[in-house]
This record gives C-alpha cells, sequence and structure tokens, in this order.
C-alpha cells in the first residue's frame, strides 16, 4: 500500500509539472505599427501633424474601434473602415503646440473588440520668436532713387 501511495504521489507531481510547462497558445498581435514619432523642435503655436502608418499583420479584418488622446492638446483622426489582412491604413495624430516646453502624450488604439495599443508623440515646442519691426529705413532709401 506504501508504494502504491508513492506511485500516486509521483504522478500527480508528474501531472502538476507538465500541466505548468505546457505552452499556451497566444493569439499574435494583428496590429503592427511605429509606437513613437519625435517631432524634434516645433515654433510655438503652429500646429503638427504625423502619420502612423499601420499594417494588418493577422489573417481576418482588422476593426479600429477608437483612437483616444490623454489631453485636448492632441488629436488622432483615423478611419473606421476595416483593415483587409496585409493591407495599410494610417492614423494621424495632431498636436497643438499651443505650450512652450518639453511634451509627450500618448494615443491608445482600441481595436478588435478589447485589445488595445498605445502610441507616442514627443518633442519639444520653442517659444515662438516675434516677427522684426518694420524697416523704415528701406522705404527711404526706396524714395530717393
Amino acid at each position: 500500500m506504501k508504494k502504491f501511495t508513492i506511485f500516486l504521489a509521483m504522478v500527480f507531481c508528474a501531472t502538476i509539472v507538465t500541466a505548468q510547462n505546457a505552452p499556451t497558445a497566444v493569439p499574435a498581435d494583428p496590429l503592427a505599427i511605429a509606437a513613437l514619432h519625435d517631432f524634434g523642435t516645433i515654433p510655438q503655436g503652429r500646429p503638427v501633424t504625423f502619420d502612423f502608418q499601420l499594417t494588418n499583420t493577422g489573417k481576418d479584418l482588422l476593426k479600429i474601434e477608437n483612437v483616444s488622446a490623454s489631453c485636448g492638446c492632441t488629436t488622432p483622426k483615423w478611419s473606421p473602415d476595416p483593415v483587409q489582412p496585409g493591407q495599410k491604413s494610417t492614423i494621424t495624430v495632431g498636436y497643438n503646440a499651443a505650450g512652450e516646453g518639453i511634451f509627450e502624450k500618448s494615443v491608445t488604439i482600441t481595436y478588435n473588440g478589447s485589445q488595445t495599443k498605445t502610441i507616442y508623440i514627443k518633442g519639444q515646442v520653442a517659444k515662438a520668436i516675434p516677427s522684426a519691426p518694420a524697416n523704415t529705413s528701406v522705404a527711404l532709401l526706396k524714395q530717393v532713387n
């Protein structure tokens, strides 16, 4: 009886170890897109945009359901049309550059029901340089000649 109990314990332990090491199939992410765009230095008060190219690397349709920005200074635009396998689409992300300084903003893409992916934009907004005052000497020189 003792040998039988030891045998059952060994079988039980082997089953647990095998179950823990069994590979689980994780579905491949069908949305391929660059994770970051750096605008570099941009002038204050001049809005900028960037087109993120996305590719459907899956075998089924890719449906972008929502694209939301982390703040009101960032505006995403995208097509509601499903993306066929192997095809590309675009998400345009705009930034209004109203505030001076370094920025990093996130944009979250919700697709195929409940999957999400976050992309980022970053850069630095340089203080706007006022335009030079009108040069009255030029007008005076034009009158002389």
